[in-house]
C-alpha cells in the first residue's frame, strides 16, 4: 500500500480533514465545540470553526 502524505503541517487537525474521516459523526460533542461561535471561514471549503487553526485557508468572518 502507498504510503500517503498530508498536504501540508498541521492538516491532521483541520476540519475539512476531521470531516472525511466522520470525526462529526464519531465525536459529535467534540466537534460542536471545534465550530460553535464560529469566527473564521475556510477559503477552500467553506467550513466554519472557532479557532484558525482548525482550517487550511481562516479568513475572518
Amino acid at each position: 500500500m502507498a504510503k500517503t502524505s498530508l498536504p501540508h503541517a498541521g492538516h491532521n487537525k483541520h476540519l475539512c480533514y476531521l470531516n472525511n474521516l466522520g470525526y462529526q459523526i464519531s465525536n459529535p460533542k467534540e466537534y460542536k465545540a471545534l465550530v460553535k461561535n464560529a469566527k473564521f471561514v475556510c477559503k477552500i471549503c467553506g467550513r466554519v470553526a472557532a479557532s484558525d487553526k482548525n482550517l487550511c485557508k481562516p479568513v475572518v468572518l
